[in-house]
């Protein structure tokens, strides 16, 4: 697996490469300069895996992680026209000389690259508000009760604190009875949350919150996540169970990278089977012990619907449930594709939201 993990991008940069040093008509130095300074930023998402961002200046660790993340989707979105000329050119549909030494095609190329992420990155800034409706048997109160839910949010290097105050004045603007996060809160780096002193953004939130910790909170640290919560006001459900309106219980699962988190039975036995109960858990895998266990709804997060096309097929074919509301037995869910991002801030075919959900007993 970890083979895999360099093989699969050390392949795609040498197929780019190669068609690169074909088909720019440069001199060679020129072109040699171009393919380095693409694997460079390339390179340097991995300062971002290794955590080696955090001991650099600050300014210079943003370039850094903005670039190397960026160009990962760049260098897919690279590899898949070029896949695509490949085979038009065995087919015969084009000459071999469009790949060759020719400008043209190197400036539709650079247009359609610059077309697609511009238009990505406008579609990510702009936050999509989704609905959800629920009509329950159980008794929640008189009136219906309003809950945001958001999840990935990623704060770090590149969601800095002044979105994140754009996020949380949307959720605001809801006048909701309740928040709940659905994991991955922090991306990983704790550098850019301190300086920036995020967690004091959070108490703007005008509503209760609920979070259960997503595998993010691992990589950066457990202990470092859990102390961050808490300076935040948000309350951290891990392996608990809480009542913070009448008539609705939350339970938060641990993350599923913590191999001995509590079976969703045992924490149901804490929970009066009279109320609505509403499960976070970050990874939206085996949906039937949810339904199995009587829970009314679960809300995940995690798959980020692929982020980008076609990343969204591959987890479509991974999750039963990869986005959107989804029905099993009398359980409803809804993962959310997150109102953060990983990495480069791109959305292409899929979006970045927020879930206005309503609970009204009958």
């Amino acid at each position: 697996m970890a083979a895999l993990f360099f093989l699969i991008p050390l392949t795609g940069i040498s197929y780019v490469g190669w068609h690169l040093w074909q088909l720019l008509p440069l001199p060679a130095l020129w072109r040699g300069i171009i393919i380095g300074l693409g694997v460079l930023a390339f390179m340097s998402v991995f300062l971002s895996i290794f955590r080696v961002l955090d001991r650099l200046p600050p300014g210079l660790s943003t370039v850094l992680y903005e670039t190397g993340t960026s160009s990962i989707f760049i260098l897919l979105y690279l590899v898949m026209a070029f896949l695509v000329l490949d085979i038009l050119r065995l087919c015969r549909v084009i000459p071999s000389y469009v790949l060759v030494n020719n400008w043209y095609t190197a400036a539709v190329m650079t247009l359609l690259m610059v077309t697609v992420f511009t238009l990505g990155y406008f579609h990510y800034m702009t936050k999509q508000r989704h609905t959800l409706d629920i009509v329950t048997e159980k008794n929640t109160g008189s009136r219906a009760v309003k809950i945001v839910m958001v999840s990935d949010l990623h704060i770090g290097y590149h969601n800095r604190r002044h979105e994140l105050a754009r996020w949380i004045d949307l959720i605001n603007a809801e006048h909701p009875d309740l928040i709940l996060i659905a994991g991955d809160i922090i991306d990983g780096h704790r550098h850019p949350i301190e300086a920036g002193q995020m967690a004091a953004e959070f108490h703007r939130l005008k509503a209760p919150v609920y979070a259960c910790p997503g595998n993010h909170e691992y990589y950066c640290g457990i202990d470092y996540a859990i102390g961050f919560y808490r300076r935040a006001g948000i309350t951290l459900l891990r392996d608990s169970v809480a009542s913070p309106i009448p008539g609705i219980t939350v339970i938060g699962r641990d993350d599923r990278t913590n191999t001995g988190r509590r079976t969703i039975p045992s924490l149901m036995k804490q929970v009066d089977p009279a109320t609505y109960t509403i499960l976070l858990d970050h990874q939206p895998y085996h949906l039937d012990r949810t339904e199995r266990a009587g829970v009314d709804l679960q809300l995940s997060g995690h798959t980020h619907h692929g982020q980008v096309w076609p990343a969204s097929w591959v987890t479509e074919r991974i999750y039963e449930c990869a986005y959107g509301p989804h029905t099993r037995g009398n359980t409803r869910y809804y993962v959310s594709s997150g109102i953060g991002i990983w990495g480069g801030k791109f959305r292409i075919g899929t979006c970045s939201e927020y879930v206005v959900i309503t609970v009204k007993g009958e």
